[in-house]
Formats: structure tokens, sequence, C-alpha cells
């Protein structure tokens, strides 16, 4: 008996230790002590967010007032959503950005990446932001012959030339195992901007670009001219590690937040429709707000121009460039008012309100003042206002840049005549790559400048025509004119007799 009662105690016991075991076991729940912190974890913990971005205009530059670009604002606004700063690492090719993609630090990766077969074979995407369609682009001096292309067949024969690594270059391939008969070359030296230059000053015929790439860069090369779409819509979308499952989750959610609060149509109105809307060349138009909007605002000028002895028509000329003289205008990135001054350095300049047009003014006009204060040195008489309103535009790091660029290749660093040449040079790889701050719209601030003494011409010649109709309207003597016309009258008909 008692051999069988040890035998079941022994087996109690037994049953009761695994039991105890097991229990205690699954409460202490191991996969969650284990568990590795997610990538999306991680940023928040670090508050850095990882970076590749494309330097190019339609991702991300340096501007006058420091980094924008479309992509980079979208990715500035996710990144304050996670409470992280961005750290980028600069790419200037597609081909360069998706080799850095690879690289475990990099957490996004921003290029206008195209969604396509061959890429989601290859990378993570993620949500998509943006479509797109790809474009067929050539010099406009074709139009009108046989050689400007309507379709796919027409390309034969042209010279054609697209980014290595593209999406375009995968959709020109895919034409020609297609039978398409197209030419075309692929280089890993040339951005898809380049290309357009190329395309524009006809060095090459053809090229392929995003519909929103063809949009930004179609005011800087006008020669370039759309053929027609060579693709269906696309998906632009950012890459991802395989493995942030839950940095994927949030973006979609974010996204999605950003969309319904109009986040997302403001941006691409402040980098694609805003563009379009103003013509700062159209000198019918100014002429017209000569008369209706800049009485508004004449005396301020006229008053600050005297001030720091700078000329008021010049002022006016800014102010008409920046906000065509609206003093309520205002841009995605929060730059308000006739001079169109950031919030931050309106502070710095002591303007209040900077929809008041006398403030605005005056704080344009400080601005513009210590601009020519940081012009160096060498820079003397008409070509320090000059590069002044230059760096009012881009930035006095691309001024800089600029002038080393100008020394190196033999021209001089401190006239106007000289940067108009260099400046243009700051968009391309070969020159920028070398340079402090990177790449620049040059041509831009060229054209700005060119375009502020353009109106400058057009209001002093207006002016010295009001001045003149006013004096003879309010001039006393009025028999001069009178006298003459009789003198005329008389010997007239003694000229036709002889």
């Amino acid at each position: 008996m008692n051999k069988y009662l040890y035998a079941s105690l022994a087996i109690f016991f037994a049953l009761s230790f695994f039991i105890f075991g097991w229990l205690s076991n699954s409460a202490y729940t191991p996969g969650k002590r284990i568990e590795k912190a997610s990538l999306l974890d991680k940023i928040k913990k670090t508050k850095k967010l990882n970076v590749v971005l494309l330097n190019a205009p339609s991702t991300y530059y340096i501007g006058s007032e420091g980094p924008q670009g479309f992509e980079y604002d979208l990715l500035n606004s996710y990144a304050k959503h996670l409470g992280a700063d961005l750290n980028i690492t600069p790419a200037h090719t597609v081909k360069e950005a998706l080799r850095l993609s690879k690289n475990p630090d990099i957490y996004i990766t921003s290029a206008s990446l195209a969604k396509t077969p061959s890429r989601e074979k290859l990378y993570h995407f993620g949500p998509s932001y943006f479509e797109v369609q790809e474009q067929v682009i050539c010099n406009r001096g074709m139009l009108g012959s046989s050689k400007f292309p309507r379709d796919v067949e027409d390309l034969e024969g042209l010279s054609i030339m697209v980014g290595d690594d593209t999406s375009y270059s995968e959709t020109l391939k895919k034409l020609h195992q297609d039978g398409f008969d197209i030419n075309f070359t692929t280089s890993s030296d040339y951005s898809t901007e380049e290309l357009l230059e190329m395309v524009g000053k006809h060095q090459i015929d053809c090229t392929v670009a995003d519909s929103n790439i063809y949009a930004l860069n179609l005011k800087f090369f006008p020669e370039i001219a759309l053929a027609f779409s060579i693709s269906g819509r696309e998906q632009l979308a950012w890459l991802l590690p395989k493995d942030a499952k839950k940095l994927e989750a949030d973006m979609y959610a974010w996204l999605n937040d950003f969309n319904q609060k109009g986040g997302m149509t403001q941006l691409k109105d402040h980098y694609y429709s805003y563009v379009l809307f103003f013509d700062y060349y159209n000198t019918k138009v100014f002429y017209k707000r000569i008369k209706s909007r800049l009485p508004r605002y004449k005396k301020y000028f006229k008053e600050v121009g005297t001030r720091f002895s700078i000329p008021w028509t010049l002022l006016a000329s800014v102010s008409y460039q920046e906000s065509h003289w609206n003093p309520r205008a205002k841009s995605f990135t929060g730059v308000r008012g006739l001079m169109m001054l950031t919030k931050t350095t309106a502070k710095i300049l002591g303007v209040k309100n900077r929809l008041d047009p006398k403030q605005s003014i005056l704080g344009g006009t400080r601005h513009l003042n210590q601009m020519m204060k940081f012009v160096p040195k060498g820079v003397e008489g008409e070509n320090r206002l000059k590069f002044a309103l230059a760096a009012y535009n881009i930035g006095m790091g691309h001024i800089k840049d600029a002038q080393k660029l100008a020394t190196r290749l033999g021209l001089n660093p401190n006239i106007w005549s000289d940067m108009k040449i260099i400046l243009p040079l700051l968009s391309q790889k070969k020159y920028y790559r070398s340079l402090k701050y990177g790449y620049a719209r040059g041509a831009e601030p060229v054209k700005y400048v060119e375009a502020i003494y353009n109106y400058k011409e057009i209001l002093e010649k207006y002016e010295k025509e009001e001045a003149l109709a006013k004096e003879k309207a309010s001039s006393p003597i009025v028999t001069v004119p009178l006298k003459t016309k009789k003198k005329s009258v008389k010997k007239t008909p003694k000229k036709k007799h002889s």
C-alpha cells in the first residue's frame, strides 16, 4: 500500500512542478522581453531621420532661405511629425541615390522615384505621394518640321539621351525590345535637368522627363517643348528598408492626414501652380499695375530709398518682382507681403506686421542693405547692388561659390557681366559637386536681376514721361507753340510756290 502511495505522491509532485513551470514561462512572455526595437522607435529615440535626397530642383536644393524643394518640404513635414531632424545625404543622380539607399543607416531615399515593375522587384517602396507621366521633351526649334515627334514611331533617327538607371531608360529599353527602332544613349554624368538644358541648346534632340520635372524647368529652358507622353500614370514614392513595417504604417497614416488637411495641395500649388501663375516679364501687365497699384505705395518707396541711398525705382522693381505689388502676397513657405519676407527675417529686421506696406518696404530695404554689406569688398559700384540683389534671390552662400568658380575658370569674380556667365553653371553637377553649397538654380538670379533692372528702366521712363506731361499741363506759357504754328502756316505756301 505504501508503495502505491509513494508512487502516487511522486507523480503528483512531478506534475505540479511541470504545470507551475509551464504557467510561469507563459506569464513571462519572453517574446516581449527580447523584442528588437523597431526603426520607427529608433528614429523617435535618436530624433534623427537619415535620408538620401536627390540634389535637384524637383527634390532638394539650397535656396535663398535655406533648404527647399518639393520632396524636401514633404520629408521635413514628416520629420516634424516624428519629432526628428532631417539628416540629409545628398545624391546627384538617380543611380547614386539608388546605390546610397542600400546603406543600413539610411531610412528613406527620396529621388523622385517612380514605382516601376523592375524596381519593385529590387526595392521596398513606401506610400505613393505624387502622380506623374513620362514625357518626351524635344527642342522647340523642331516644331513645324517633320523631325518633331508626335508618337513613338517618330523617334527613329533622333538623338535621344536619358539618365542611367532611371525609369526613362527602362521605358525606352522596353520599347526597343518591342520592336521600335529607337536609338538612345544613357548617361550617369547628367541629371534630368541637365539633359533638359541640353535639349534647349539643341545639343541633343530629345530626352524623357516626368511631367512634374518638365513643368518646373520650362520657365528656365524656354526652348524645350512637350512632344507626347510615353507612359501611363506612374506613382512616385520613397524607398524604405524592407524591415520597416512600423515606419511604413506610420507614414501611410501621416500622409493620409497630410492630404486631408490640405498640406499636399498647398505644397503642389507652391512648386507648380504658383510658378505658372506669375509672369514676371509681361511688360503690358507691368504698365497696367504702374497705374493701378504703384500709386498706393510710391511715397513709401521714395522715403525709404532716400533714407538708404538706393533708387526708389529699384526698390519698387524688387517689390514687383517679389509680389507684383500685392501687400497680401503669400507663398507656401510662409513668405509674405510686398517684399516677401519670412517670419524670421521680419523679426530680425524689426518688422512687426509683414502685411503692412510701409513696414514691409522698410524691412525689405534693410535686408537688401545688409546684403550689400555682406558682398565681398572687391565688388564695387553698380556691381555691388546687383550682387546683393542676386543674393536676395538665391542666398549669399551661392554667390560666394560662384565667385570661387569664376576665379577657378579665369573670370573676374567681382563684376556682374562675368557672374552672369558663372551663376548658371551652379546647376551643372561637374561644377556644383565641388562647391560648399552645392546645387543652385543659377540661371534664376541672373533672370531675377535682369528683370528688376528691366522694370527699373521701364519705370524711370514712365516717370519722366509723366513728369513732362504734368509740366506741360501746368505751364502758364501757352503762346509759344501757337506762334510757331502761325509761322509755319505762313511759310508753307511760299515753299510750295517756289
